[in-house]
């Protein structure tokens, strides 16, 4: 039977507590794909705004493509403007849009101090150097805005350094005359909900200047404020401001309000600028501001007649919407035949039905995402394409689709398009050299002709506009140690028709690149090259890789060996250390066997140790212990807490105050490795009583009458972990027969195992081998270590003879 009893520790003794790999070269290609992908939508977004200028003044002045685009760089040029800018300006003045200032000086006072109307015309606009780049990046900025939201912020940031804006609202003439708050940036959305909608009254501000046509000056808050009813809470927030106003002659009017927290009049300067951003966006809001016009119902079946002869798969939508003013679902008001096999819903006419009756998971998908995108001005949505099952001529089929949304007044136009086969083929070879990093090459010698794919250039680093370059000027682009190889191997190929597969290095942009060319000759039929035919590979992220593989494997060799070496010389100093008796040793009429496994998994030794001593007086020590981590650091560790362990107990001090003094030395001691686990017991062999404390160790097992129990643990605390820590001593009396293991984790702890498995499984192993039996802590080793050792293994095997 166990009797115990618990005394606390000694206060513990309180311390004071005392830093990226290169980016892998899949990551810059990445990248750099990333890059001319930006490039080429910055590229086709201008473009677009630079077709739909020269087919205004194709229309209005009956002139060629070609001398369309002559016109607006000469008037670009006379007006000291970029390309982009005049685009923005003649699509904004395809119908009369009224000046937006008078002159560049402000206007004359009433007698009231009112803005006073003027007839003078408005002088030719020319703005300052500075003004005139700021307007240029803002036709630049002006190609990504698609809405009233994104303009509104782009203005924003694009007048808050110049003039000290603090504020842009958009505001948009609705049917009944009132406006509506389309865009705004710099207010919270409260004070935007709760000016979202403005009557057409008078003494409003940005009524009045649409009513006029003319901007509205207000640049006296004081003064301004007794006739005008200010936007703002408080208003005074925005000492100085002006509304803009645009006209289009659809009908559709736009005021932008620029609001300032400053006060003070808005300079010439500052009025030239405005004056040139309220010109540059009246094109861009051309794309977006238009009304919503319904088709008249006697229409309704003209609509239909002309949807049904359509041989593209198409539909016309009118959204529906809900009592709270979101859009719920989209009626089909007109169909293609072939609409209703695309969809994915019941075939049959879709006219006069809700299109998420037709497919009720259509909210899920992005084109739902798209069709309410396009119906907010957000601009046409293109799909990415999707692969459709269907019957030509009785035989199942695939074919490629893709879906384009457009807006229509208030309705929105779907349709689908087929992707052609060729298409398809020729998008995935550009995709398959993208993605391979590689180029076909052909050179015609009969002709003298040359030809790249586009990603010969890129791989190269050449304009396209420069041309390909002939196949006997191809070592010229190469570094002069790879030239003659190259020179040799194309004079061979033209020569002999001699194919070749060389390796060659350039230098570009991004510094040395590792190039392949494999190029083969064509002849006719007497034998006579006529055309050479080439691919070029890029393989300077697979050349860096194998660099990196070889410096890799080298740095592991040199690692590997000091490691040997330090494995070595840590193994001879543990054993110098810690001697391991070779036979069962006697201690205060215990049998003690012990035994040290070292972790077969790395090349590290371990901080698992033991003590067993006697102490004066007849009594015995029995120590177990763990030092985290391997290697000499944590041998010297495991060094400095035997010995002081050992000499403590010996010298009187309790085991509790033993581990606190431990604790502190773990603390205190420079460069110490860190953190340990223990058991510290002492045997008294007068009345058979062992007294035992732990510090973080898994508890000892006790072996009586073929039953094994686990000791309650007192509390204690991790060594190393805190500097007040606390511990306890608990005792327990051993009978003839007894048997107690102390031992380390590395015993019993297998990943993913729950500890508790663990513990339960070296129960029974031990009560599996018989206590008397010769070798049976080595029957015991051999049934819990079957696998791989990955830690070092220590136990103590103590037993208490049987009576005679």
């Amino acid at each position: 039977m166990c009797h115990a009893r618990c005394v606390k520790s000694d206060p513990g003794v309180p311390v004071e507590s005392g830093t990226f790999p290169d980016v892998v070269e899949l990551a810059r290609v990445v990248a750099r794909q990333r890059a001319e992908m930006d490039r080429l939508r910055e590229q086709a977004a201008t473009s677009v705004v630079m077709e739909r200028a020269k087919g205004v003044v194709m229309a209005l002045d009956g002139s060629s493509a070609d001398a369309a685009e002559e016109i607006l760089h000469a008037r670009a040029k006379a007006a000291r403007r970029t390309p982009l800018e005049e685009c923005w300006i003649t699509l904004g003045e395809l119908t009369p849009v009224p000046p937006c200032d008078e002159a560049s000086t402000p206007r004359p006072q009433g007698d009231d101090g009112s803005a006073k109307a003027t007839t003078d015309a408005p002088e030719p606009f020319s703005a300052p150097d500075d003004v005139a780049d700021a307007l240029s990046r803002l036709g630049r900025a002006l190609v990504h805005v698609d809405t009233h939201q994104a303009l509104a912020r782009c203005l924003l940031d694009h007048l808050a350094p110049d003039l000290d804006a603090e504020s842009v609202m958009i505001y948009v003439r609705r049917s009944g005359g009132g406006l509506e708050l389309a865009g705004h940036a710099g207010i919270d959305d409260g004070l935007a909900a709760r000016w979202r909608l403005v009557p057409p009254f008078s003494g409003v501000a940005v009524v009045e200047a649409l009513r006029s046509g003319e901007p509205c000056w207000l640049e006296d808050f004081a003064r301004d404020s007794t006739r005008y009813l200010m936007i703002g809470e408080p208003p005074e927030r925005w000492q100085s401001r002006v509304w803009l106003p645009l006209r289009g002659g659809n009908g559709s009017e736009v005021c932008i309000g620029v609001l300032r927290g400053r006060p003070g009049v808005f300079a010439p300067r500052e009025r030239a600028h405005l004056r040139g951003v309220v010109r540059l966006c009246a094109g861009r809001l051309r794309s977006f501001t238009s009304a919503a016009v319904p088709v008249p119902e006697g229409e309704a079946d003209a609509v239909q007649s002309l949807f049904a002869a359509l041989p593209v798969p198409a539909m016309l939508l009118t959204p529906v919407v809900s009592s709270s003013g979101d859009v719920e679902d989209f009626r089909v008001d007109a169909a293609t035949a072939q609409a209703a096999d695309l969809l994915g819903g019941p075939s049959g006419n879709l006219t006069g039905r809700r299109l998420r009756e037709v497919r009720p998971d259509l909210t899920d998908l992005p084109v739902w995402q798209g069709c309410l995108d396009a119906l907010t001005g957000g601009g046409p949505y293109d799909s990415e394409p999707f692969a459709h099952q269907e019957t030509v001529d009785g035989v199942l089929a695939l074919a490629t689709y893709s879906v384009r949304v457009t807006r229509l007044e208030g309705a929105l136009v779907v349709t689908w398009l087929r992707h052609a086969p060729s298409d398809r083929q020729e998008q995935r070879l550009a995709e398959l050299q993208r993605l391979g990093s590689i180029g076909w090459a052909n050179w015609n010698l009969s002709r003298d002709e040359a030809s790249w794919s586009a990603q010969v250039f890129a791989i190269l680093g050449r304009d396209p506009a420069d041309g390909p370059v002939r196949l006997d000027g191809l070592p010229g682009l190469a570094l002069p140690e790879d030239r003659a190889a190259l020179r040799s191997a194309v004079e061979s190929l033209l020569r002999e028709g001699q194919p070749f597969d060389a390796a060659f290095r350039i230098r570009g942009g991004h510094g040395v690149r590792h190039l392949r060319l494999v190029a083969e000759v064509v002849a006719d039929a007497h034998g006579t090259p006529f055309e050479v035919h080439g691919v070029v590979q890029d393989l300077t992220a697979r050349r860096r890789a194998e660099l990196a593989l070889v410096e890799s494997e080298r740095a592991i060799l040199t690692q590997h060996d000091v490691l040997q070496s330090e494995r070595v010389l840590v193994a001879r100093l543990q054993h110098a250390l810690l001697p391991l008796p070779d036979k069962v040793i006697d201690l205060s009429g215990l049998r003690v066997e012990v035994a040290y496994l070292p972790a077969q998994a790395g090349i590290h030794v371990g901080g698992d140790w033991f003590s067993a001593v006697e102490l004066p007086g007849g009594d015995s020590l029995f120590v177990i212990g763990d030092v985290a981590g391997h290697g000499v650091d944590a041998v010297a560790t495991m060094a400095q807490l035997r010995f002081t362990a050992k000499g403590m107990v010996s010298t009187g001090s309790s085991l509790t105050g033993a581990l606190s003094r431990l604790n502190s030395l773990l603390l205190h001691t420079r460069d110490a490795h860190g953190t340990a686990t223990m058991v510290l017991a002492r045997y008294h062999a007068a009345d058979r009583r062992l007294v035992w404390a732990q510090a973080g160790h898994p508890p000892p097992l006790l072996l009586r009458d073929g039953e094994a129990t686990y000791l309650p643990r007192p509390p204690g605390m991790l060594l190393g972990a805190t500097s007040a820590p606390y511990f306890e001593e608990t005792e327990h009396h051993l009978e003839p027969g007894d048997r107690v293991l102390l031992y380390t984790d590395g015993l019993v702890e297998r990943a993913p195992e729950n500890i508790d498995v663990s513990l339960a499984r070296l129960a029974d192993a031990a009560v599996a081998q018989p206590e008397d039996a010769p070798g049976s802590l080595s029957t015991l080793l051999d049934a819990m270590l079957e696998d791989e050792r990955r830690d070092d293994v220590c136990v103590l095997d103590i037993r208490v003879p049987r009576e005679q």
